[in-house]
């Protein structure tokens, strides 16, 4: 008999808005009014890379700083060490660009949600069966909201959250589809984390979160 596969569920802050905002910078220290902005305009779920000088040593104060109902994950993780390192630090939960099986362990052993990357369905399948919370359709630009509808085909148990040249535009038709979450980077982002307006991306996140929100609501 197979047994059943163990995996840690989607954190009830991201299953009430499911939105998770990618952050990549010149420095960690560019990441707090960001944070705060995307935080006071309804995103809870916010991804910090590691592709970020400082990301792991600035964590824990950025965690302190955002307060509870914030969940900050870390992401562009791709190895055993940087998975631990993350952990250590704090992080709410991890994200790969691919499929680390070896990741995917650790964050279960810790109790964490983990968001595996990959494109194929090979791939996909792979990290669903080796414990991935959900699956990170990476890069999801390439393939739109319709491959979503496919993989629901032969995978029907499988939750996904496209990240990648995803557009603001583009998060009913991926929730419709069936994702557990969108992931948003640039088309959030913008300009914000290099001095761009701040009042900005508060109209961009609220519009996200409402976007989101009304797409549930008719679902």
């Amino acid at each position: 008999m197979t047994s059943p596969i163990t995996r840690t569920d989607p954190s009830a802050t991201l299953r009430d808005t499911p939105i998770i905002a990618v952050l990549r910078a010149k420095d960690a220290a560019d990441y707090g009014p960001v944070v705060d902005t995307l935080a006071e305009n309804g995103i809870r779920s916010i991804e910090l890379t590691l592709s970020t000088p400082n990301t792991i040593e600035l964590l824990p104060r950025l965690d302190a700083h955002a307060g509870p109902g914030i969940e900050i994950g870390v992401g562009t993780i791709t190895d055993l060490d940087q998975a631990q390192r993350a952990i250590d630090a704090g992080a709410a939960y991890l994200v790969t660009p691919v499929v680390n099986v070896e990741v995917i362990a650790l964050a279960l052993r810790h109790g964490l949600p983990v968001y595996p990357g990959g494109l194929t369905p090979t791939e996909l399948q792979s990290a669903w069966q080796a414990g991935a919370t959900a699956v990170k359709i990476f890069p999801a630009e390439t393939v739109g909201p319709q491959y979503g509808n496919h993989l629901r085909g032969p995978f029907p148990e499988l939750r996904f959250v496209p990240s990648g040249g995803v557009l603001l535009d583009d998060v009913p038709a991926w929730l419709s589809a069936g994702a557990t979450a969108v992931s948003l980077g640039g088309p959030l982002i913008g300009d914000a984390l290099s001095g761009g307006s701040l009042e900005a991306l508060a109209e961009r996140a609220a519009r996200v979160v409402a976007l989101a929100r009304t797409q549930r609501s008719q679902a």
